[in-house]
C-alpha cells in the first residue's frame, strides 16, 4: 500500500519546445516511411514524438552558457596546486552521424587566485558535450572556457571515448578507444604534463 501511495504521488514532468517537437515529430514520420515503415503501426505511433523529445534533451546544451555556469561559482583562494577532476561522464551525438560517443573526461587545472565549485566542472562538460559534436573540438571548447574563464596558470583535458560510428557501421571495430587532449599554460610543461596524465592513471585512488 506504502509503494501505491508513493507511485501516486509521483508525477514526471518533462518540458520541450511544443513546436520543435511537432516540427520534428512530423519529419521522423516521414523518415520512417522513407525506411519502409509504417508509422501508424502500434509500436511506432509515439516514436516520432519521444525521438523529437529525446533529439532536444540530447542537444539541450545548446541552451546553456558554460562561462555562467562558471562565473556561478568562482571563489577567490590562494591555492595553486593542482585541481583533477577525472572519470567525468561524457555522452554526445557525433555531428558526422548524428550517432552517439560516450567515455570519460579527466580535467585539471592550477588556480591562479581563483577555483571553482567542482561540480561546475561536469556540468561545463555537458554543456558543450550536449551539442552535435566531434571530440577533438569538444576537448579544445572545455579547455579554452575554463582558461579564458578562471584564468588559471595552466588547464589540462583529457577525453576517452567509443564512438558507435566506428563500431556500429564503418570499419566496425568494437574496441577502439579515442583519446583526445588539449593543454594550456603550466600543462605544456612536461614534468606537469606526466604528473597529470599519471594522476588520471592511478585507478586504485591511493593517496
Amino acid at each position: 500500500m506504502e509503494s501505491s501511495n508513493q507511485e501516486s504521488r509521483y508525477t514526471k514532468t518533462d518540458i520541450f519546445n511544443k513546436e520543435k517537437t511537432e516540427a520534428i515529430s512530423d519529419i521522423y514520420k516521414n523518415i520512417l516511411l522513407e525506411l519502409g515503415e509504417n508509422p501508424e503501426r502500434e509500436g511506432l505511433l509515439k516514436t516520432p514524438e519521444r525521438v523529437a523529445k529525446s533529439l532536444q534533451f540530447l542537444t539541450h546544451g545548446y541552451d546553456l552558457d558554460p562561462v555562467a555556469i562558471l562565473n556561478a561559482a568562482k571563489f577567490k583562494e590562494e591555492y595553486k596546486q593542482m585541481v583533477i577532476v577525472k572519470d567525468i561522464e561524457v555522452y554526445s551525438l557525433c555531428e558526422h552521424h548524428m550517432l552517439p560517443f560516450f567515455g570519460k573526461a579527466h580535467i585539471a587545472y592550477i588556480p591562479n587566485h581563483y577555483i571553482i565549485g567542482l561540480s561546475k566542472i561536469p556540468r561545463v562538460v555537458d554543456a558543450f558535450s550536449r551539442r552535435l559534436q566531434v571530440q577533438e573540438r569538444l576537448t579544445t571548447e572545455i579547455r579554452d572556457c575554463i582558461q579564458n574563464t578562471l584564468n588559471p596558470l595552466g588547464v589540462a583535458v583529457v577525453i576517452e571515448a567509443q564512438h558507435l560510428c566506428m563500431q556500429m557501421r564503418g570499419v566496425q571495430k568494437q574496441s577502439s578507444i579515442t583519446t583526445t587532449s588539449a593543454f594550456t599554460g603550466e600543462f605544456e610543461n612536461d614534468r606537469t604534463r606526466k604528473e597529470f596524465i599519471s594522476l588520471i592513471s592511478n585507478q586504485r585512488h591511493n593517496y
